[in-house]
């Protein structure tokens, strides 16, 4: 799911809450060059169904969940294995489906298994050219939703625009780059799709993956930066961005990096991160070491860091000691720890001043006086994905106490930053909601308004910017209806909307360029020669 505030208890659920687990569609083609859509099949229901607000399992998941019961990752899964799988990950339904070609076209089939009940729906298809591959899974899943949930709100225009920006050959370089099993061909293809497609986060965060575990970590910081701040994958990518600089030297960087982490999430392990940062470019990390004991008790190398931290300090000996005495309570067998401890209870000195590299050699007794900090180097997706869950429950705990109007103008707030990122499906859940809780709301209907307009339904663009308009004019409401009247090559009523958004925001950028677009137009109309009447 994007991280944010998703409000699920507030927002209309989807799905009854189940846990969905797509399996790569069976390639029906006859073709082994079309063998990448099986990937791809999954990987765009999950993005979709994920968007949407179900609890859509991940290619890892999928892959974890193969490892475990020591099948090939690249299984033709039968109906009893596909159980098996989605029992391992708890998955309250399977997807299951095919495709086959049409001339040029490409017609996709899929079906819903209920785990509980042992029970497949009917089946669903969706169809169209090949170029538009997105867009007929993007439709597909529109359809699975309405099997799921039959009174689900969002447009099936929503579904598949969102992947409207998406280039078919990019993203089958991206498929490939992240199925191929030799590690060469994998970063070929991966750099030939963000090629391709530069703004295409998937790719840039596989490309990340790969050089990291190629230990090329400037490479890798600069691939995790180019990952979208509303993709799936943003947190996971500013950890291992803040890992790849902290491994690199560029401590300044890497602690920017945990810090964004850390405002969304702040587990544990970025916290500790955030502050070996810190404390390698010579300043104090303890304040941070102690919030990742304070985030996870059971962490035996946040208590060595904080020991570590509290020692170099001064005035702290005796709390150094404790918290060096907790992390050897939880491993015992640590050596660096038993070791340490031996040291600093025969020399009651604290530890030099060091810079951000500088360590002092052993001592007699094996231990460097001057240890660091531990870094935390391991990534659980499944704890960021469950800590990103509870902040939504809390988040809507707190809408839930809220008003109605508050309420809604807060899901409003939250729709318009996906809006900006051009994540509609996300910024349409939203909206709706808050038309739930408060149909008035002028700015929700704007906002529906601009993503109807985005996904090409101009006639319910036009219904929801009328409504927000009679509930309270607004400058976004009325840029709505000029785009939609240049488009239609009413100039009259563009003129008329564009007087009425001026009068609100003399100086709206957007308003100022529309009318560029106009009077172009407009002067275009006049010079067109006029036909003469026949004798």
């Amino acid at each position: 799911m994007a991280i944010g505030a998703t409000a699920q208890s507030v927002v209309p659920s989807v799905g009854g809450g189940r846990i969905l687990l797509v399996l790569p569609f069976d390639n029906r083609t006859g073709q082994p060059s079309l063998e990448w859509i099986r990937e791809a099949s999954a990987e765009i229901l999950s993005s979709r169904l994920g968007a949407a607000g179900f609890a859509s399992m991940s290619r890892a998941d999928r892959i974890y969940a193969l490892d475990h019961l020591g099948l090939p990752r690249g299984l033709h899964p039968s109906r009893a294995t596909a159980l098996k799988l989605a029992e391992t990950l708890d998955a309250d339904a399977i997807i299951v489906g095919s495709y086959v070609t049409d001339g040029s076209g490409i017609v996709a089939e899929a079906r819903l298994v209920d785990v509980a009940r042992l029970r497949m729906s009917e089946p669903v298809t969706a169809r169209g050219e090949m170029r538009e591959l997105a867009s007929v899974f993007g439709s597909l899943a529109w359809k699975l939703t309405r099997q799921l949930d039959p009174g689900f709100k969002l447009s099936e225009e929503s579904f598949v625009a969102a992947g409207s920006g998406l280039r078919l050959d990019a993203y089958e370089q991206y498929i490939r780059g992240i199925t191929e099993p030799d590690k060469q061909e994998r970063l070929r293809h991966l750099n030939q799709s963000i090629l391709l497609s530069p703004e295409f986060s998937p790719a840039w965060m596989a490309l990340g993956r790969e050089e990291y575990a190629d230990q090329q970590y400037e490479q890798a910081a600069k691939a995790f930066a180019r990952v979208g701040g509303g993709e799936q994958d943003a947190l996971e990518a500013g950890f291992y961005r803040g890992l790849s600089l902290l491994i690199s030297g560029d401590y300044a960087h890497a602690e920017e990096a945990f810090a964004d982490v850390a405002r969304v999430l702040p587990l544990a392990e970025v916290l500790n991160n955030q502050g070996v940062a810190l404390a390698r470019a010579g300043n104090d990390g303890a304040p941070l070491f102690r919030q990742a004991v304070a985030a996870d008790p059971n962490g035996a190398d946040y208590h060595f860091s904080l020991a570590v931290s509290l020692k170099r300090l001064g005035g702290y000996d005796a709390e150094a000691m404790t918290e060096l005495a907790q992390s050897l309570r939880l491993h015992p067998n640590d050596s660096e720890a038993l070791l340490l401890q031996k040291a600093w209870s025969t020399d009651a000195k604290p530890m030099p001043a060091r810079s951000a590299i500088a360590r002092t050699a052993p001592d007699e007794a094996g231990v460097k006086a001057d240890p660091l900090e531990r870094i935390a180097r391991s990534f659980d997706a499944v704890a960021f994905r469950q800590a990103a869950l509870m902040l939504d429950q809390v988040d809507a705990q707190r809408l839930a106490q809220l008003g109605p109007r508050a309420r809604a103008e807060k899901l409003v707030t939250q729709a318009h930053e996906y809006l900006e990122r051009g994540l509609l499906l996300e910024a349409e859940r939203l909206y709706q909601a808050a038309v739930v809780a408060d149909h008035k709301l002028a700015a929700a209907h704007a906002g529906l308004a601009e993503i109807r307009e985005r996904t090409g339904d101009a006639k319910a663009a036009r219904k929801e910017a009328v409504t927000s308009l009679e509930e309270m004019p607004s400058v976004d409401a009325y840029l709505v209806l000029i785009r939609l009247d240049i488009a239609a090559n009413h100039l009259y009523e563009a003129q008329q909307n564009l007087a009425a958004a001026l009068k609100i925001d003399p100086h709206n950028k957007a308003a100022l360029e529309l009318r560029k677009q106009i009077e172009a137009k407009d002067g275009m109309k006049k010079q067109q020669p006029q036909l003469q009447p026949a004798n």
